[in-house]
């Protein structure tokens, strides 16, 4: 089967980070719908498996969390009776965690809006910290039991409830209505009132939908299959904590955070795959061998 250089993938997977669609990217580099879906699924895995290790022990001070919605297949009032309730379909949410002083992503999670994904979320950040933070949040009542549960009394954790006034009307109708107020509440711990916000987490998201086109709304760019939506989400994450350069940071989050000490590009995201693609390939080699050391030791007594 025919790959694509090194070269191009990089150029591949930059202008999907750059909000470009997958059949824009067929017609900018002349490749093929399906080989660019196979390219997007596989530096998802990497990217995911790769942060999953890097991002650890990590001596964050400020954290912010929030969920963003999108729908994957259709949206919830389209969906058909025969696929009612199946994960992956209909209104999916990505949470995430994010450091308000380095701006780095430091977890975040596919799943629904709910006290179960909640946990899963907390738990996995609990994880990656090397000390107690303050944590602020949005009203979404799923957090208070969730946080409670993974980090107990460890934790300096404050809630920011956002009053709105009457929903927008005609063309606006789908912005949100104006925020007139915030309610600032203290729920474990002594969070310095200065830094109750989930202003950068929100501005995260904001950029997620300017550079990941599944999010953008308005569009049929949305995503049709929940595992080409999860790669995006991690490809996206990748490319915001190592390589696009943070604006007021001046180098990327990943080097503020002290996780890389260099400044990385695509290629390098690239090498990541090409290096995950290698251990496969040994790993099936080593399994065929012992598998044909196993049938030669068994050959005599299969005789007898």
């Amino acid at each position: 089967m025919n790959r694509l250089d090194a070269k191009k993938r990089a150029q591949v997977l930059t202008a999907i980070c750059e909000g470009n669609s997958i059949r824009s990217v067929t017609r900018m580099f002349g490749v093929g719908k399906n080989t660019v879906a196979r390219l997007l699924l596989a530096a998802g895995a990497a990217c995911a498996q790769y942060q999953d290790k890097a991002l650890r022990n990590l001596t964050c001070k400020r954290l912010q969390c929030d969920e963003i919605w999108s729908f994957c297949y259709a949206k919830d009032k389209n969906i058909p009776q025969e696929r009612q309730g199946e994960f992956g379909v209909g209104s999916i949410w990505t949470w995430m965690a994010l450091d308000a002083d380095t701006k780095l992503i430091v977890s975040w999670m596919v799943g629904d809006r709910d006290a179960g994904s909640a946990h899963q979320f907390m738990k996995d950040l609990a994880g990656r910290l090397s000390h107690r933070v303050q944590l602020t949040t949005d009203g979404h009542a799923a957090y208070l039991s969730a946080v409670e549960n993974n980090f107990g009394d460890d934790i300096d954790y404050a809630m920011l409830i956002k009053m709105y006034g009457a929903a927008r009307e005609t063309e606006a109708r789908y912005s949100p209505a104006e925020c007139i107020g915030c309610n600032r509440r203290e729920i474990s711990g002594k969070p310095d009132s200065k830094h109750v916000s989930t202003s950068y987490v929100e501005r995260q998201n904001l950029t997620m939908r300017m550079h990941n086109r599944r999010f953008t709304r308005l569009t049929n760019a949305f995503s049709k299959r929940i595992d080409h939506h999860v790669a995006a989400i991690s490809l996206h994450f990748m490319y915001v904590n190592f390589v696009r350069i943070h604006q007021t940071l001046r180098c990327t989050p990943a080097m503020a955070a002290g996780v890389t000490d260099r400044l990385w590009d695509m290629s390098d995201v690239v090498a990541l795959l090409d290096g995950e693609r290698e251990q496969r390939v040994q790993a099936g080699r080593e399994k065929q061998k012992a598998n044909t050391e196993r049938s030669y030791d068994a050959g005599p007594a299969l005789g007898q």
